[in-house]
């Protein structure tokens, strides 16, 4: 597509879900935002999502309830029926996303290219981003960016926490050592490394002077590994899973001086804070989901697993393909995290090295 010579009165974003992926969505927004301040931007999201981004400055967000079923799609159409606008950035491959797409009115809609363009979103745009070798996740949302004329640079983000959220996370740890968050579950339980390491993490942690803080939703699974960690650890570890908002679990990611996690999403709203991150990988790239600003700090083992199973170098495999299996994180060693923490903690806490 060439490039945008004048910037749109207004735009649309479509992307629904997931937190990870909000997150470095986030990032085009705010580039964009940089050179076109006077546009108007409206981003169809799903409620989740929404809940943790609301309050961003000058976005307009739509919620699309993604479990509503037709009845969703009947009043998408119907909030957006009286608008129309100049572009459409199709972020999602989704096939539900796609359907979506066809409730928002737009001149421009902008897909994915055609390698991309899974699901048949090819088929629901009319312009396509250029095509990139081996990006990030976030590289590939920044090429929607680049389709405008707006070079990418580093990403930066401003999230919307408020002044009540970072009180609320300030009193809870007021006076306490020095933050080190384990969000130890993601979305599938076989992401997940086990219980016994990240209690070995977080004794390390608290012998290195800092508080363990495990963090999670609400979920059984969440729960139930929560309290196996507590149980297995040592130490003193304080346990928020399932005792915050998203907003509030944003603003204790902030406060903390390092996160622990595996490939979830507040791996990714650390990074969108600055809190550096050691990323625990066996199924999927880090090198494509990884936490974006701290690729050096990710424990892999992605790169035996998927050349085991698939008998070739990874260089000769699709970019992004998985790994299968529900035991593969526990090829990762306590040592290996350990030897992470040590690294982190001399490049970013000088100080806290001697402890």
């Amino acid at each position: 597509m060439p490039g945008q010579i004048t910037a749109p009165k207004n735009l649309c974003l479509l992307r629904l879900s997931a937190i990870g992926d909000v997150c470095h969505a986030v990032a085009m927004v705010q580039h964009i935002q940089r050179h076109w301040p006077e546009t108007k931007i409206t981003w169809v999201i799903g409620k989740i999502e929404a809940s943790l981004l609301q309050g961003l400055d000058n976005v307009e967000f739509v919620i699309f309830d993604k479990k509503a079923g037709l009845q969703g799609y009947r009043e998408l159409r119907a909030q957006l029926k009286s608008r129309k606008f100049d572009l459409l950035l199709h972020m999602q491959v989704a096939l539900r996303a796609s359907l979506a797409s066809l409730c928002i009115p737009a001149k421009v809609k902008i897909g994915f290219d055609r390698k991309r363009a899974i699901e048949g979103q090819w088929l629901f745009t009319n312009k396509r981003i250029a095509a990139q070798e081996h990006p990030h996740v976030l590289d590939g949302f920044m090429g929607f960016a680049r389709a405008l004329g707006l070079e990418p640079a580093r990403p930066q983000w401003q999230m919307p926490i408020t002044d009540q959220d970072m009180l609320w996370a300030g009193e809870l740890f007021s006076g306490e050592r020095p933050l080190a968050v384990i969000c130890p579950a993601a979305s599938k339980a076989e992401r997940n490394w086990h219980a016994r390491g990240y209690a070995q993490a977080a004794d390390h942690l608290a012998q290195l002077g800092f508080l363990p803080v495990i963090c999670g939703g609400p979920t059984e699974l969440e729960q139930q590994l929560a309290a196996e960690i507590s149980k297995l650890s040592q130490s003193r570890v304080e346990n928020l899973v399932g005792k915050t908002s998203l907003k509030q679990l944003l603003a204790v990611l902030k406060l903390a001086h390092l996160v622990i996690a595996p490939d979830t999403g507040p791996a990714h709203m650390a990074v969108t804070v600055g809190t550096p991150v050691i990323g625990l990988y066996a199924h999927s790239n880090p090198h494509r989901t990884g936490p974006y600003l701290f690729q050096q700090y990710v424990v892999s083992c992605y790169q035996q697993a998927v050349q085991k199973q698939y008998g070739k170098p990874l260089s000769k495999l699709p970019w992004g393909i998985r790994a299968k299996g529900s035991d593969l994180m526990n090829d990762i060693a306590i040592d290996q995290v350990k030897d992470k923490i040590r690294q982190l903690i001399a490049d970013h806490y000088p100080e806290l090295s001697q402890a």
